[in-house]
């Protein structure tokens, strides 16, 4: 194989293959999180498996998927735990590993959430792959795995099969496939209220596209039919080639052109047509949509059902003032002002990476969904223990750090993704076996 062929073949091989090292390495960061969580687990007389399928959200996903909705908790204050707070998609899911395999519902969620977040991690995959080229995507896949919080992903949880939606929506808008995006962006909305940053994604890039449509036509010398930008290079089968030949056929390389960096964001697909786009936008909303209405419907509230449901979890959005003052009270005390201050730089790191990618112009429906994302989290008025999980769909927000490690020598990077896949371990051993929700 000649060194032309080393560079642009792998853009050519299937996307699966391509994945491959960043599934293999994702599933050795898990399986290392849960032979520790097994190990803490076992010497404190508590099964690793049942904190993984039936404690906290997975008790109520399980009992949506056994019973249906109606089931309500009355607590001594006055406030309603509904199950209705539940989206139904796992709960589906659950109940149809149940019908068709020889599995319990918290085993058929345990058993979701496990190909979740393979899916997940190829998808996180594809979309960096797509931007800034296959060593970036392998980068990114391992950081979303030594998450802090990452042992979630092994969870009975929502989050990875939201994630894995997620990921394969933008990408699907990432290279054209506007239906498809949209049907996935509807599968999200049916499984977490953050569902609506999906949708916002599609239908600003699908906004953008329609202003960019119009924009041309009325340049001197435009046609209909030289709206696209030129296709990327593998665009007959939806890919690019690799981050550090962004731009180059494979007839026309020259070795002498030096190499993009790491982080330069991948030409956009060409436009699909009009059809399509807006069919993916009327899709999208759907799923959130629909079962919110029927929420509303069931409670005899209206468009109000749903919110009235999450006020009885005493959860809303209030633009973060309850956050800020969760984190102010930190510092009444000498020693939660050090948990004080590490919330403030957590956040501060997270609007920074959000304002690197900014600058980078990472391309509009990952800025978007990575905005909701950290809106809708931040700017929640409740369960502020839980947020870390909340923010962990929020992917794209990690790729400046998965830019950086991908500069680094391999040696260099497998040492700080394998040391960070340790403490990730003992911290999610000690999380779970804890007290409190993830």
């Amino acid at each position: 194989m000649t060194d032309l062929d080393t560079r642009v073949a792998p853009a050519h091989a299937p996307l699966l293959r391509r994945a491959i090292p960043a599934l293999l390495g994702y599933a050795a960061v898990r399986a290392l999180g849960l032979v520790v969580l097994a190990l803490w687990s076992a010497a404190r007389g508590k099964s690793a498996y049942t904190l993984l399928t039936a404690r906290w959200d997975s008790l109520w996903y399980t009992r949506v998927a056994e019973l249906g909705y109606g089931y309500e908790v009355r607590l001594p204050n006055g406030d309603v735990h509904s199950n209705l707070a539940f989206f139904p998609l796992l709960p589906w899911l659950e109940r149809l590993g149940h019908a068709a395999l020889p599995l319990s519902y918290a085993d058929a969620g345990f058993v979701v959430g496990l190909l979740a977040s393979l899916a997940a991690a190829c998808g996180i995959f594809a979309v960096a792959e797509r931007v800034y080229g296959p060593r970036v995507g392998i980068c990114a896949v391992l950081l979303w795995a030594v998450l802090p919080v990452g042992i979630v992903q092994s969870m009975a949880y929502s989050e990875s099969l939201f994630t894995a939606l997620a990921a394969w929506s933008l990408y699907a808008l990432l290279t054209g496939r506007w239906i498809t995006a949209g049907t996935l962006a509807a599968l999200a909305g049916l499984t977490r209220p953050v569902g609506a940053a999906v949708v916002a994604a599609v239908w600003v890039a699908g906004m953008l596209s329609f202003v960019r449509d119009r924009s041309t036509m009325r340049t001197p010398g435009a046609h209909n039919t030289e709206h696209a930008p030129a296709p990327t290079p593998g665009a007959s089968d939806n890919t690019r080639a690799p981050a550090h030949t962004p731009g180059v056929e494979a007839a026309s390389y020259n070795p002498h052109i030096p190499e993009a960096p790491a982080d330069t964001p991948a030409p956009s697909a060409p436009p699909a047509p009009t059809w399509r786009r807006a069919l993916g936008m009327v899709i999208s909303p759907l799923g959130a949509a629909g079962y919110v209405l029927w929420v509303g419907q069931r409670t005899g509230r209206g468009l109000l059902g749903y919110l009235d449901v999450q006020a009885g979890w005493r959860n809303g959005f209030d633009g973060g003032y309850a956050f800020a003052r969760f984190v102010a009270d930190k510092f009444t005390s000498f020693p939660s002002a050090f948990a004080g201050a590490g919330l403030i730089i957590g956040v501060a790191l997270l609007l920074w990476l959000y304002v690197t990618g900014v600058r980078r112009r990472q391309p509009v429906e990952l800025l978007v969904y990575t905005g909701v994302v950290l809106a809708l989290a931040l700017c929640a008025s409740s369960y502020f223990g839980s947020k870390p999980r909340l923010l962990m769909p929020a992917f794209p927000v990690l790729l400046p750090l998965a830019c950086a490690l991908a500069r680094l020598r391999t040696s260099r990077s497998a040492l700080v993704t394998g040391g960070l896949a340790v403490a990730t371990a003992v911290y999610g051993a000690f999380w779970l076996n804890g007290s409190g929700p993830p």
